[in-house]
């Protein structure tokens, strides 16, 4: 199987999941705010080891390989990074999105715009994921994309959840709010096939664009995620979801890659 096919059924594999989190919606569960933030926080730690073990290494291995030297991998690694950051922080400022949902407020219309700005977000979000596992498949590293998109799969579930949950808290239907929750998860693809079609051009594409992913992931995580887990004063809680999330990126790499 190619790259670019398994870029593409892996970073698909990994968007399903924000349908699976989504899925105690159709049964009329919820979370409490204490729960959501520990396992947002727990996105936030897969995807921060994500970045580092499955990105920002492999693409300093891949370009001294290349180049021979340690300094230009370095130099190449956190040029990428930057870009990846970079070109994220543009996508907020072009598209309109909310950060975080502070409920009911105002007319209803004002209300339901407000949850679709989070969807916007959350879709954003979605896309750099999908593209990091394309990208982690480059060179042929079928360990190390597989490794991406089981934890950028299990990172989707609680993102997957809170969309649900938020849609129905508007007067969503339980089908409704379920089905646009798994409707963000779909970008993922999208961005798991320019990954990986970006990184098979050629090899000295490949550590510039583990490192343009990891950046774009880094972005999400401090500028999004954490300050929303940190939202609602349940910062320890939030703080235990990221170790426990790092700890298992950093197990399911060393592990499958």
């Amino acid at each position: 199987m190619s790259i670019v096919a398994l870029g593409l059924f892996a970073s698909l594999a990994a968007g399903l999941m924000t349908g699976v989190g989504a899925l105690p919606v159709l049964v009329g569960r919820s979370i409490s705010r204490r729960a959501n933030d520990t396992m947002l926080g727990f996105a936030a730690g897969v995807m921060l080891a994500a970045s580092f073990f499955s990105l920002i290494l492999p693409g300093i291995d891949a370009a001294e390989d290349l180049y021979g030297s340690v300094l230009l991998a370095a130099l190449i690694a956190g040029a990428g990074v930057a870009l990846g950051a970079f070109a994220v922080a543009m996508m907020n400022e072009a598209l309109p999105h909310e950060h975080f949902i502070e409920g009911r407020e105002g007319a209803e219309a004002a209300a339901l715009a407000k949850i679709w700005l989070f969807v916007i977000a959350i879709t954003i979000h979605n896309f750099p994921e999908g593209m990091a596992v394309g990208v982690g498949f480059g060179g042929g590293n079928v360990a190390n994309g597989i490794s991406l998109a089981t934890g950028i799969g299990l990172q989707n579930a609680p993102e997957g959840l809170a969309v649900a949950v938020a849609l129905a808290g508007q007067g969503y239907t339980r089908m409704r709010a379920f089905l646009i929750a798994l409707a963000t998860g779909l970008i993922e693809p999208v961005g798991g096939v320019l990954g990986a079609a970006a990184v098979s051009v050629s090899a000295h594409v490949l550590p510039w664009g583990l490192a343009f992913a990891a950046g774009a992931m880094i972005y999400i995580i401090s500028h999004e995620i954490i300050p929303e887990t940190h939202r609602h004063g349940h910062q320890n809680r939030a703080t235990v979801g990221l170790t426990g999330g790092l700890i298992l990126m950093m197990i399911l790499d060393v592990t499958l890659g």
